[in-house]
């Protein structure tokens, strides 16, 4: 089946913002085996990405640098040029988030601080720039209410695919129910979220590692989305919008975003959380 060249974003759907080193163009969606292929086209249609039909038919295509495949009713994403990356897929079950949720420390996790975690108090978090959404799985498994907001529509697809299999899950469904996922820039559109304590941030920032050094998610993630060079412009609206604090997650050599100094910050062995504080969290 050929790809479908109408199924596009429109250029300017966010404007003034660096969305993608890679045009939409060079991305499609396909299916493995043809169980999927139904799902496969909805989703195509829903996300506004180019349909493939079976990806072994990926080669016929030189301008595709990246697929989105369905397999085994799991969407993920590959990129074609470092087939031995693997795939990318959000799991909430399973795996690292899966031990984090286990053992991470519950309340006492450094991110639990941050928002404001406490007893008697249980905030509704905007994660206004979600990613593949373990930072929010990590609050809502602690019981926070999570709004999600993702602006690129690859990565949002993923994170919907993950958030809706994990809501079958006889394990961690109750988490995921406390999971909405909003398809927006935050930067347009923060204020879509409604009403929430805490406004999250964790913006893409350049790593220092050399690349062979940067794990495979991260490889893929900077060659597709690139640099969020328009970071700054999320802490006016966060703090705007945000009910008692702004929670912004820097690398430890990262100057604090927009230059704003924080109200306080949480240190850890690569990374702090930087502190913006509308007013206190009522006591409990």
């Amino acid at each position: 089946m050929s790809i479908n060249k109408t199924a596009k974003i429109p250029a300017n759907e966010f404007k003034n913002e660096q969305l993608t080193q890679v045009p939409l163009s060079n991305i499609a969606l396909g299916y493995v085996d043809s169980v999927d292929s139904d799902h496969a086209k909805r989703l195509a249609k829903k996300w506004q990405l180019n349909y493939l039909g079976d990806v072994a038919s990926a080669s016929k295509h030189p301008e595709l640098e990246f697929i989105l495949q369905m397999n085994q009713h799991v969407l993920e994403l590959c990129k074609l040029d470092e087939p031995k990356l693997g795939a990318i897929k959000v799991d909430f079950v399973e795996g690292a988030v899966a031990h984090r949720r286990k053992f991470g420390g519950g309340r006492g996790q450094d991110i639990a601080k941050a928002v404001g975690l406490k007893h008697g108090f249980t905030p509704h978090v905007l994660d206004a720039t979600a990613g593949l959404g373990r930072d929010a799985f990590v609050l809502a498994s602690l019981g926070c209410q999570l709004t999600l907001m993702e602006r690129m529509p690859v990565v949002a697809a993923l994170l919907d695919d993950g958030i809706e299999r994990a809501k079958l899950n006889v394990e961690v469904g109750d988490i995921a129910q406390n999971m909405q996922l909003i398809h927006a820039s935050s930067i347009e559109s923060m204020d879509l979220a409604n009403q929430p304590d805490v406004v999250y941030l964790d913006p893409m920032f350049p790593h220092r590692e050399k690349s062979a050094a940067v794990k495979k998610e991260m490889r893929i993630f900077q060659s597709l989305v690139g640099e969020d060079l328009d970071a700054d412009g999320l802490l006016e609206p966060a703090l705007a919008l945000a009910k008692y604090r702004v929670v912004v997650k820097r690398p430890s050599y990262a100057p604090p975003l927009a230059n704003k100094k924080p109200s306080m910050s949480i240190n850890m062995k690569k990374n702090r959380f930087d502190v913006y504080v509308n007013k206190a969290i009522p006591k409990g």
